[in-house]
């Protein structure tokens, strides 16, 4: 059995607790002093009456009275009564506040490192809690007549658009970083450009990005990077532009002439993986001899999710032999693709339409295969064609009212864009 230590305990009172502590001590003495004096009832009704009605008694009770805000940040491993206890507050008080299902759901998301803030007076009476439930709501519980009552305060964000600017020096991530975009960000900039640039081949040192972006700010600082208005992005010289447009209902990214960026099919459909076969002749890794390699094949690890290419509906997903795990989309107008090697099949079954972008099946390295990777065809009439070669059909571009409305839409991150680049020719 442990033994109560009294000295531990003090050191985890609060101000409060020593603030009555030392009102105490000092009225125990004064007491102590009039001892004597107290043998005879007169005496100490005449002495009682000046102490209780002088001011700095009324003051001292007074001051005990009175609720004052105290802070105690969350240690780790800590669990809610032995915060109510370093606070001084009685186990009658925590199970008053418990027995509310909303604070008690309040109190069970609080983690290592979270403030509190309790409301005390100096007779260890607590009115109110407060703390963070997640960075947008703050609760208060309010303790009065023995009942809880539970108020949930949202702050408001703030959103603004913020325009970022850098040249690749080593890697997309890295440089955006340095530039001031997360990861979010980025990634959205690799999949705006992913239909005109493989960011693991094409990429070289001095290709410049520019980004215009949503930034929302909690209590004037920032908290969130959210979606590209707009973007540019130069690679081997050659200028590509990106404007995100609501056309039909439908949020979508189209270049500075009004045409959709999303082509008919992608000509990857794989993110950040390494091109580690070619299109055309080779060695077989696992046959040994010289044979035509059909596609193209893209390492990466077992899992990494594969996408559809475009719309269309699937021929097969099944096993192929030489092929293991396979899908085969057909994409209408004499074109498929074909995805072989994969570790497991997505959720769609032949005969079932699919949406370019959906997840087919996750990379493996089944079949004939000596590691996990890709293996992707593109044909055209039932022919194996070069994936990296072959040009994409396009999508129309806006004309007329429509046109005329995406230039408007698009004009101030444009005008955004503009304004950075002559801020920093300067």
């Amino acid at each position: 059995m442990s033994v109560f230590n009294p000295i531990k305990a003090m050191r985890r009172w609060n101000t409060a607790q020593w603030q009555t502590f030392a009102l105490r001590v000092a009225i125990g003495l004064s007491v102590v002093s009039l001892v004597p004096a107290l043998q005879s009832p007169h005496n100490l009704a005449a002495i009682a009456q000046p102490l209780i009605h002088s001011p700095s008694f009324a003051r001292k009770a007074r001051d005990l009275g009175t609720f004052r805000w105290n802070s105690v940040t969350v240690e780790k491993g800590q669990t809610v009564s032995e915060i109510f206890e370093r606070m001084g507050l009685s186990s009658k008080t925590l199970h008053q506040i418990l027995a509310n299902d909303g604070a008690k759901q309040s109190f069970r998301r609080i983690r290592d490192g979270d403030l509190i803030d309790f409301e005390i007076n100096g007779y260890d009476q607590l009115r109110t809690v407060r703390f963070d439930k997640n960075d947008l709501e703050q609760v208060t519980l309010t303790l009065e007549d023995g009942k809880v009552t539970e108020q949930i305060l949202t702050r408001q964000l703030e959103k603004r658009l913020q325009v970022a600017s850098g040249e690749i020096t080593s890697s997309l991530y890295a440089d955006g970083n340095r530039a001031g975009i997360d990861a979010s960000v980025v990634n959205q900039v690799a999949n705006v450009f992913k239909y005109d640039i493989d960011f693991v081949e094409d990429l070289r040192k001095g290709d410049s990005f520019q980004v215009v972006y949503e930034q929302t700010f909690l209590e004037g600082k920032p908290y969130r990077q959210g979606h590209i208005l707009a973007a540019t992005f130069t690679n081997r010289g050659k200028k590509l532009s990106a404007y995100r447009y609501n056309h039909d209902g439908r949020e979508e990214y189209f270049d500075a002439d009004g045409r959709p960026l999303r082509k008919v099919l992608l000509r990857i459909p794989i993110e950040f993986a390494r091109l580690s076969s070619t299109f055309g002749m080779r060695k077989h890794p696992v046959l040994g001899r010289m044979r035509a390699h059909k596609g193209v094949d893209y390492a990466a690890r077992t899992g990494t999710p594969i996408m559809a290419a475009g719309d269309g509906r699937i021929e097969l997903a099944g096993w192929k032999n030489g092929y293991g795990k396979t899908v085969i989309i057909n994409h209408g107008q004499g074109r498929s693709t074909l995805y072989g090697h994969m570790s497991a099949l997505g959720k769609f079954k032949r005969g079932q339409s699919v949406s370019q972008g959906a997840i087919i099946g996750r990379v493996g390295s089944t079949g004939l295969a000596t590691g996990p990777h890709l293996h992707y065809e593109f044909r055209i009439n039932g022919k194996q064609v070069n994936p990296l070669n072959v040009t994409m059909p396009k999508p129309e571009p806006l004309r007329g009212s429509a046109l005329a409305k995406f230039r408007a839409a698009t004009a101030p991150a444009v005008a955004m864009m503009e304004s950075d680049l002559s801020t920093r020719a300067r």
